[in-house]
């Protein structure tokens, strides 16, 4: 059963946040484009363990899954539904920096993510006249939504998430399908769509070798 929250200050007004333990629930649609972020103890998926998975399908929403392992009482990898949705063929999973959580899914999860699109390899590919391609920034320019970083640097894995937490890590879901489809267009009027969907099916190999080892060093330098 889920804990549900109406998120104060960093996410729009309205916005539900649905706390899930362990897994998403049986029978839950999220539609067929999904927008997924993750928050995990570090920045290495050898070491830093996964405690959360927040997703939304766009509709104003966000699902947050805790993942708790068992030495602390949970049930660690033993979400099917969630590894059900990530591995879906017929499910885009849209990220933000899908490099990394591709990654920590697969460690954590044993799953392989995909199909994936990715909103930071598209800035990249079309915003070159900047290097600002952070979710903050990219939000504030071509969404128009100004979202909180304070909560970044938490405690992601105390086993009670605090609210102001949750409404953190859910509007790092919360807007990507607007940001995506301003990318879209940039990509489609640039030229670069076929390429952007190149370097998207290549994400999960990508996070493959860094999990072997092959982020340092990186085998397509010279």
């Amino acid at each position: 059963m889920g804990q549900t929250l109406f998120a104060p200050n960093a996410t729009k007004s309205g916005t539900m946040i649905k706390l899930h333990k362990h897994d998403l629930p049986d029978g839950l649609d999220l539609g067929p484009v999904v927008a997924i972020d993750t928050e995990t103890m570090g920045l290495n998926p050898h070491r830093d363990r996964l405690c959360l998975v927040q997703l939304s399908a766009g509709d104003g929403n966000a699902h947050c899954v805790q993942i708790i392992p068992e030495t602390l009482g949970g049930r660690g990898a033993d979400c099917p539904n969630l590894k059900r949705l990530l591995a879906n063929p017929d499910q885009v999973k849209l990220f933000h920096f899908a490099r990394f959580d591709v990654a920590i899914l697969r460690q954590a999860l044993g799953v392989e993510v995909a199909p994936v699109r990715c909103t930071k390899v598209a800035a990249k590919l079309v915003r070159t006249f900047t290097e600002r391609h952070g979710l903050k920034d990219l939000l504030r320019e071509l969404v128009g939504v100004d979202i909180s970083k304070q909560q970044q640097s938490s405690d992601w894995g105390a086993p009670e998430l605090t609210p102001e937490q949750l409404a953190y890590a859910a509007s790092d879901v919360l807007y990507l399908h607007a940001l995506w489809a301003r990318l879209e267009g940039l990509l489609i009027r640039e030229g670069r769509l076929e390429l952007a969907e190149a370097c998207f099916r290549f994400l999960p190999a990508r996070g493959q070798l860094d999990l072997m080892g092959y982020e340092d060093p990186d085998i397509f330098a010279h």
